[in-house]
């Protein structure tokens, strides 16, 4: 009892220690005792079966059943194989139960390395199927140990390698410290590291503005290329598939946040964004940056190549220090570039602005001819959808009734007595909002006109009583004019200039507050003014 609680608490132990499967320890389990009883039976072909049955291991010596036995290690007689199995017939496997507690040590021994053998290669095959799909992906990782040449990042299933190569110079690493690293390449048969990582790719700088930018992880912005110098600088070319959104705000961020949190992670590496065109020569100018270029032409003697043509003053910056501005976009352009001044373009008697406008022509026909092209394409697919719509409707076959008379028993329905309700209050509720938005309107086109109240137009306390200057052709006619003076011009309230403009202000200030209100009802007012 106490040998077979010991074999399955040591199954269960190598199931949870190394994550495997119970079958996979159980297949290995069972040809390590096959090899292990034909080592010590020193028979390498001999018939063996391992069964393991509540935590403990059976093995069978299995021969075939034949009438004249050759072989007695591989065969067995009729009349012997009746006497293990009573049913036993010619050409049977007839299998006699072995005792493995004698096993001499060169068995034990080969046994305890097929175990392990054959455990290591489930657990490289279960890192495999784990890291294959993963090439290319970001992964957090904690660094194990740091040696010279490579550091061994665990990433958590598996210890992965990353090469000094494949390091940022910039960057100090210390065991236990925490890095972003990608995975860059996974192998299935190596005695190695079988994950291999690396920071000094240019797919870490992807998958951070990804991570960073919401734009490009859905998609509304591309990047296009992207050219790095681990430590240094980076390019990336992007791209907004929607014009109203600016793919280098977007990957910036406000006040620069999306794009420093992405060089803080990078160790203070400078990043250099700009905007993606299918013009080879607004793209080269782009990628020049901060430089920038006067002209880009053909180089006659380089094939496929282009002469930059840049002002006298900027030639160093569009080279960079050691070539590293020239390299990057050359890099991230894929073309053959090679950086000229105008000085120089002049010594050599090339009119450089007449060949860059000619190629602008070309680029600008050919654009023209592609919008053309897909115009007429969509023209076409909306013909054939419009024919294939009609053929269906002729294939229909109408049937043109009489419109149902609704009757009154049709709404006796509580649910569309309701809904008919709340559709007419909406009307008046939009109605009524469409007819005090005209009043406002109204009343804002009159402008600021002095309030005259009821009780002041009865007891003409404004100037009305002045007469007004008559116009020229009444004045010619002579016409005279008879004012009546209201009967309580005595009790007419005299002011002083001032307070009148005091007045003035006032009523205006009030006039702010007191604008037209919705809610108010308004006319029940009138019988007080009446």
């Amino acid at each position: 009892m106490k040998q077979e609680m010991s074999l399955a608490a040591a199954l269960t132990g190598v199931e949870t220690g190394r994550k495997l499967p119970k079958e996979v320890v159980e297949e290995a389990l069972k040809e390590a005792m096959q090899k292990a009883y034909r080592k010590q039976i020193n028979i390498q072909d001999a018939y063996v079966r391992v069964e393991i049955v509540n935590g403990e291991i059976e093995i069978y010596h299995e021969r075939i059943v034949v009438e004249e036995v050759y072989d007695d290690e591989l065969e067995i007689s009729l009349e012997d194989a009746r006497k293990l199995n009573p049913n036993a017939q010619i050409d049977d496997m007839i299998g006699e139960k072995v005792d493995f507690s004698g096993f001499d040590r060169a068995a034990v021994v080969l046994a305890k390395n097929v175990m392990k053998q054959k455990i290591r290669e489930a657990e490289k095959q279960l890192v495999y199927e784990e890291y294959c799909d993963k090439i290319d992906e970001m992964v957090l990782g904690t660094i194990e140990t740091v040696e010279e040449k490579f550091i061994i990042v665990n990433i958590g299933k598996t210890l992965a390698m990353m090469k000094r190569s494949q390091a940022m110079p910039n960057e100090t690493y210390k065991e236990g410290q925490k890095i972003l690293v990608i995975i860059k390449e996974v192998n299935k048969d190596t005695k190695g590291a079988q994950v291999l990582v690396s920071r000094g790719t240019s797919v870490l700088v992807r998958r951070l503005f990804e991570k960073e930018v919401p734009e490009i992880y859905n998609g509304t912005i591309e990047i296009k290329a992207i050219a790095r110098d681990p430590g240094e600088r980076c390019k990336i070319a992007v791209y907004s598939h929607n014009e109203n959104i600016d793919p280098i705000g977007a990957c910036i961020g406000p006040r620069g946040a999306r794009v420093q949190a992405i060089i803080n992670e990078l160790h203070g590496e400078k990043i250099d964004i700009f905007e993606w065109s299918d013009n080879v020569t607004d793209l080269i100018s782009n990628a020049l940056s901060p430089s920038e270029a006067v002209a880009v032409v053909p180089n006659d003697r380089v094939k496929d190549g282009l002469i930059v043509v840049v002002p006298d003053n900027q030639l160093s910056l569009a080279i960079g220090k050691r070539g590293k501005n020239a390299r990057l976009a050359v890099k991230l352009t894929n073309q053959k570039i090679d950086i000229k001044s105008e000085s120089e373009m002049k010594e050599a008697g090339i009119d450089y602005m007449s060949i860059s406008a000619q190629m602008q022509k070309e680029y600008e026909e050919k654009k023209a001819k592609e919008r053309a092209y897909k115009q007429q394409q969509k023209i076409d697919e909306l013909k054939v959808a419009k024919e294939d719509t009609m053929d269906v409707i002729d294939e229909i076959d109408f049937t043109y009734d009489e419109p149902d008379v609704l009757d009154e028993s049709d709404f006796h329905d509580e649910d569309t007595l309701f809904a008919l309700e709340q559709e007419q209050k909406m009307n008046e509720m939009e109605e009524a909002a469409r007819i005090a938005k005209e009043l406002r309107k109204e009343k804002a086109s009159i402008g600021n006109k002095e309030y005259v109240s009821k009780f002041e137009e009865f007891a003409d306390a404004s100037n009305k009583n002045e007469v007004e200057p008559a116009p020229k052709k009444k004045q010619e006619e002579k016409e005279e004019i008879v004012i009546k003076k209201p009967k309580f011009e005595q009790i007419q309230p005299i002011y002083t200039e001032e307070e009148l403009l005091e007045m003035e202000e006032e009523y205006d200030d009030e006039d702010e507050e007191n604008k037209w209100d919705e809610d108010i009802d308004y006319e029940q007012y009138d019988e007080y003014y009446d």
